[in-house]
């Protein structure tokens, strides 16, 4: 599978509340983005490539916030709606409790977040099945690796990030069971998703055990962790953006959450007419995940490592394969 075109990932998709709104509010978007910055490369960096493209679509201009601390959340949140802005894009599972006060206080304003789900009559809610997605990309880890050892390299220890590591294990242990998967957390705040340093000393410290493959779901971190993988001479994994051409023939491939396109479709959604709240979950069969193939880790993917990459993918949306959801069961059954 590969990264598919902008404009398929999200058509035609149904939420699964009808509300309409009798009188949209004025079309002003912004976004508030999670912690590590909008151009942490990853997370961040998605959602602002989906605003600029919509912006170079239409000609929309939006505004948005980088975040500095946790408390900043609700006072960017409540100073868009206050100045009439509509739709604000909260981005990441640590604005969920901020926006379900601010969308309360502001009815008539239009929200949307990723990462986390908001029942309120005014909230979209967009989540992943980044499991999915991270088991392609560890069967590929498997597969690449000539030490049968591979790493991963997590943000904030928190259930979403878990449920990134325990897919990528089960692909891994799919491709090969003899497959040896290190685990790491870079911490237990939000500074986790920004410390490259410590990002690479953990990647270093996989090398040093064997590991010559490294994912990482760590936002601005990771690029510490690429980084070392690279410096050393094995080979990264990248997540959320498709991160291959960093290190070109250094990063083995991405596996991109199309964070992107949520954000397109949420701000085309509220201009048109048509912005609905309730709760879209996207995964391979709706192309919401993907692992990336181009130019730049095109020759580290051999034809056998994609056919069994592409079955596994087709396995996984026909129900062949179960990817566990470690967000409905914290008990990784590999």
């Amino acid at each position: 599978m590969t990264v598919t075109k902008f404009g398929l990932a999200l058509a035609g998709l149904a939420f699964s509340a009808s509300f309409a709104f009798a009188q949209a509010p004025a079309f002003k978007p912004a976004i508030v983005y999670d912690l590590g910055g909008k151009f942490d490369k990853s997370f961040n960096e998605g959602v602002h490539t989906g605003a600029e493209k919509y912006k170079k679509d239409t000609g929309t201009d939006y505004r948005d916030f980088e975040p500095q601390n946790d408390a900043q959340r609700e006072q960017a949140l409540r100073r868009f709606a206050r100045d009439g802005f509509s739709p604000i894009l909260a981005v990441g599972f640590s604005q969920e409790t901020a926006l379900k006060k601010v969308a309360e206080e502001f009815p008539k304003t239009q929200f949307a977040i990723i990462d986390a789900v908001v029942e309120k009559p005014n909230v979209q809610s967009v989540v992943f099945k980044e499991h999915e997605g991270s088991f392609l990309v560890g069967l590929l880890a498997a597969m690449a690796s000539k030490t049968d050892k591979v790493g991963f390299v997590g943000g904030m220890d928190i259930p979403l990030i878990r449920k990134f590591a325990c897919g990528y294990v089960q692909g891994a242990k799919h491709a090969d069971p003899k497959t040896e998967v290190f685990q790491n957390m870079t911490g237990t705040t939000g500074a986790a998703w920004n410390d490259p340093v410590k990002g690479g000393e953990l990647a270093k410290g996989q090398i040093d055990r064997g590991a010559d493959v490294i994912y990482h779901a760590a936002g601005g971190t990771g690029v510490g962790v690429l980084r070392a993988a690279a410096d050393a001479g094995k080979l990264g994994i990248g997540v959320d953006s498709n991160q291959n051409g960093m290190h070109p023939g250094k990063v083995l491939t991405s596996m991109v959450k199309r964070v992107d396109v949520a954000t397109y479709n949420a701000f085309d959604q509220a201009k048109k007419g048509t912005f609905k709240p309730g709760v879209s979950v996207l995964g391979l069969k709706e192309d919401g995940v993907a692992w990336a193939l181009d130019e730049h880790n095109k020759p580290l993917i051999t034809p056998e490592m994609k056919a069994a990459a592409d079955k596994a993918a087709a396995d996984i949306k026909s129900g062949a394969i179960k990817v566990h959801d470690y967000m409905s069961d914290s008990k990784c059954p590999v």
